[in-house]
């Protein structure tokens, strides 16, 4: 059945004009209604003699597009989701090629700065309460804090300084630490800089034999080479390592803040190739003070932490706050050689001598 609209009659032309009622309303949507349905079947009659029209190679053809089609939607559906590589797995991968990625966390258990797992806090928490029952709480209201409201001093940080693992409340933050702020340290190492360039220079001789001698790593850049040779990796000597540097291993020993046994405690010979540079990071603490010695210093190298730039100089230390956001480059000519420096953790100064102890406690290596 099909609703046509009624013709209007002259009563209905003279009649004044009013608001139009429901009943004229419910006409004109029935009239459009009846239009649609004439398009409707004008579409279904045109595609009906397309059809017709077509020949029979057409016909075959698009019916074997469409087996096609439903043949790949069901291979599809069957199919198992593809096993990707993990991030734990590439560092396996690495690891197995003697190539170390500074930057991407390897899962593991035992490594306090890359297992960011839920019960850290509770772990780091039963540490301190062992500490406190064999030795005091006393001195421990900052490390209790910490680690009490860590979650929230991490997430709530500039982005400026973001340590990734353990931030320690009320200590003053900085970029860079002016030389005094550990004088000892920094004039030891600097009074002991050609006996650590002439270890340097001995090890990397042995990069002439081969691309990458037994005991450096290689750490994941965007564009360069940056090799590292630990004499102390997260807390844990390198005996072998050690035994190559003597000197300078001892050199170690006789510095009163460098940080030991404690998973934040490093020392190594760093190296950037030329057109080599480090992705921006952060460090996992703002305990500690990094300190760089230079060895050697083309042109054209910076260091850049929480956006301010500075310049290594050879037989000169410079101390910065690595839990900042921090970079570094080598922009020098291939013919100026690596740049070098001898990297060392030391304590950040406003750290008391009983957080010290108690904090190598709590993050002892193997803990």
């Amino acid at each position: 059945m099909v609703w046509v609209p009624l013709r209007p009659t002259s009563s209905d032309r003279r009649a004044p004009l009013r608001a139009p009622s429901t009943t004229t309303m419910s006409l004109e949507w029935l009239t459009d209604w009846s239009w649609s349905l004439d398009g409707l079947r004008d579409f279904i009659a045109t595609g009906i003699q397309s059809f017709r029209d077509c020949d029979a190679t057409a016909l075959v053809a698009v019916a074997c597009l469409l087996v096609l089609f439903v043949w790949y939607c069901y291979h599809v559906g069957r199919e198992q989701p593809r096993a990707y590589a993990t991030v734990n797995a590439l560092m396996q991968s690495a690891e197995a090629n003697g190539v170390q990625n500074g930057f991407v966390y390897c899962h593991s258990p035992e490594c306090v700065r890359c297992s960011h797992h839920d019960g850290l806090n509770q772990k780091l928490y039963h540490n301190l309460q062992e500490y406190a029952k064999r030795y005091s709480w006393s001195g421990m209201g900052r490390i209790h804090k910490g680690i009490r409201e860590q979650g929230r001093y991490l997430n709530s940080r500039p982005s400026i300084q973001k340590p990734e693992v353990f931030f320690l409340p009320d200590l003053p933050t900085t970029p860079y630490f002016s030389r005094d702020a550990q004088k000892h340290d920094v004039e030891l190492l600097e009074r002991n800089f050609q006996t650590i360039l002439c270890e340097f220079e001995t090890l990397y001789k042995a990069f002439s034999n081969c691309s990458l001698p037994q005991g450096w790593k290689m750490n994941s850049t965007p564009s360069g080479e940056w090799f590292t040779f630990y004499l102390v990796n997260q807390g844990m000597c390198v005996p072998r390592n050690c035994r190559r540097c003597p000197r300078t291993y001892r050199l170690l020993g006789s510095l009163r803040t460098c940080i030991g046994n404690n998973v934040f405690g490093n020392a190594c010979i760093s190296v950037l190739s030329p057109g080599t540079v480090i992705a921006e990071h952060y460090g996992p603490t703002n305990i500690r003070i990094r300190c760089h010695l230079g060895l050697k210093t083309p042109s054209n190298c910076e260091l850049v932490v929480g956006g301010e730039p500075q310049c290594w100089a050879e037989g000169r230390c410079l101390l910065f706050d690595d839990s900042f956001l921090h970079t570094a480059f080598h922009e020098g000519a291939p013919e100026e050689g690596p740049r070098v420096v001898f990297m060392v953790d030391l304590w950040h100064p406003n750290v008391a001598a009983a957080e010290r102890q108690a904090l190598d406690f709590i993050f002892a290596p193997g803990r």
